[in-house]
């Protein structure tokens, strides 16, 4: 059996047993349907911004991360094109040099 399968197996046991314990944590719970209905939608609502706001937070140093590797890519680029600019001149001087 590979490793994937086998943490595949491992993140499906694991949600398994989480939802299993939190069924049961809701069946004994000491507070009401409706004080509880109020926990899981305030916790729901929690859970919603954290995943924007880390969600942003990542698009955000994704975009950074974009921008200077595209930075990157031009400055090696101007930096070939100086040189085989540079590399042709030299061709032509020699050029000449041998001509005259």
């Amino acid at each position: 059996m590979s490793e994937e399968s086998r943490t595949g197996e491992k993140a499906l046991f694991f949600t398994l047993g989480a939802f299993i314990g939190a069924t049961v944590a809701l069946l004994l719970a000491p507070r009401s349907g409706e004080e509880t209905r109020k926990f899981i939608v305030s916790k729901a609502r929690e859970s919603a911004d954290y995943v924007g706001t880390r969600s942003r937070n990542v698009v955000d140093r994704t975009t950074g991360y974009v921008d200077k590797g595209k930075e990157l890519l031009q400055q090696q680029r101007d930096q070939l094109a100086a040189a085989l600019e540079a590399g042709r001149a030299a061709y032509r001087d020699e050029k000449e040099k041998t001509k005259t």
